[in-house]
């Protein structure tokens, strides 16, 4: 059969990215506490393509995917490696993205229900391999300017907290759902009763932050982590009175620790 991707194309035009996009895939995340979860993973898979060659074989990005159960720095690093031996290529990408459930317990009854955490991977393959995770954690927060001019409490919401790293050593999707939880108003819980309600409101109240407060926190914490060489954190709160969001960003080096 005529090979017509394989062509020769007179063009002469390079393309960074080349590839398939929005493909489902069932894929296994390893847990902090031992074991594993099964999710449905989302993937973006790319290589470049050499000035002279027409296209790529379609199929052989699932050919190679195929051989991925579990996600790892390691294996993200074959699959990429042998992308790049399929596909002929100098660079392959590959991006994923996943629903994961954080197991949670309730402040004050002790619970247990599972918290939606969005997670993501990002690696390349060139001449060296880079690798990226992040979270994507619902959050909730309080405003210090409404709980200031209010008589009576204060108007809180709904926000998230996106965070990207790349790492120098191995960390868990768990330490970065913590990191945002931590710097919050308050972490969220799909399971509460009504003590739980109690604390959680309260807790809020005495520790109102702006979206500026949340992202300024998480980076000072990121900031201190020798485990991490870079990150971008973002937030973003779905405000409760105002017919608009609130959001804030910051990346590492847009700053310096003084001392």
């Amino acid at each position: 059969m005529r090979d017509v991707q394989n062509e020769k194309d007179h063009r002469m035009v390079p393309l960074k990215k080349v590839g398939i996009k929005d493909l489902n895939w069932p894929l296994k995340v390893l847990l902090k506490n031992n074991g594993y979860q099964s999710t449905v993973a989302h993937i973006n898979c790319s290589v470049d393509l050499h000035r002279e060659k027409r296209g790529i074989h379609m199929s052989r990005f699932i050919e190679v995917l195929n051989k991925m159960e579990m996600i790892t720095p390691h294996v993200f690093e074959e699959i990429l490696d042998d992308l790049i031996v399929t596909m002929e290529a100098k660079r392959a990408h590959l991006e994923i993205h996943f629903p994961y459930f954080v197991w949670k317990e309730s402040p004050v009854t002790r619970k247990m229900s599972p918290l939606k955490v969005d997670c993501f991977v990002e690696a390349e393959r060139s001449k060296t391999f880079s690798f990226k995770i992040g979270v994507k954690v619902p959050v909730h927060t309080l405003c210090p300017c409404s709980k200031e001019i209010s008589d009576h409490g204060a108007h809180n919401q709904r926000a998230f907290v996106e965070i990207q790293v790349k790492t120098k050593k191995f960390i868990w999707f768990e330490d970065l759902v913590e990191i945002a939880e931590r710097n919050a108003s308050s972490p969220l819980y799909t399971l509460l009763k009504r003590p739980d309600e109690k604390f959680v409101t309260e807790r809020a109240y005495e520790n109102p932050k702006f979206v500026e407060d949340v992202a300024r926190d998480v980076a000072l914490e990121l900031e201190r982590d020798n485990r991490i060489a870079w990150y971008r954190v973002y937030v973003e709160s779905m405000e409760s009175i105002h017919n608009h969001n609130a959001f804030a960003c910051v990346e590492k080096g847009d700053f310096i620790l003084e001392g």
